[in-house]
């Protein structure tokens, strides 16, 4: 149980900070570093205040999206490894069922933030 932990840690740290080294991320110039990923995305390269909290949002939720996948994942892994224990399958149903209703609402809130952009955009007459 506590390797499981320490590989699941690992995971999800291995999703923050291997993106930036494969970029060959500068961190003394974040700045132009945050510029040139929004030029990129999705907001087309406006970097007015919905454009920023926006882009945000989507990390935020991207980066939910993965916990939540990998603690499918380790409940499912955690059911097969039970070997019949019922108090072991017991749980990783519950871990389970947690894990599917958390990916159900992080997919929720991208869609109700991707839905209030868009109203701003029309409201502000501003292509975000």
């Amino acid at each position: 149980m506590k390797n499981m932990k320490k590989i699941i840690l690992g995971l999800i740290l291995a999703t923050l900070f291997l993106p930036s080294l494969a970029m060959a991320y500068d961190p003394g110039n974040w700045v132009e570093w945050m510029n040139n990923s929004i030029e990129g995305s999705p907001i087309r390269g406006k970097t007015d205040l919905i454009g920023i909290v926006f882009h945000a949002i989507q990390y935020i939720l991207a980066f939910l999206g993965v916990v939540a996948v990998v603690i499918i994942i380790y409940a499912g892994f955690t059911w097969m490894t039970a070997a019949g224990n019922d108090e072991k399958v017991g749980k990783a149903k519950k871990t389970l069922m947690a894990g599917v209703i958390g990916l159900m609402i992080i997919l929720l809130a991208y869609a109700i933030a991707g839905f209030v952009v868009q109203r701003l955009e029309d409201f502000a007459g501003t292509e975000v």
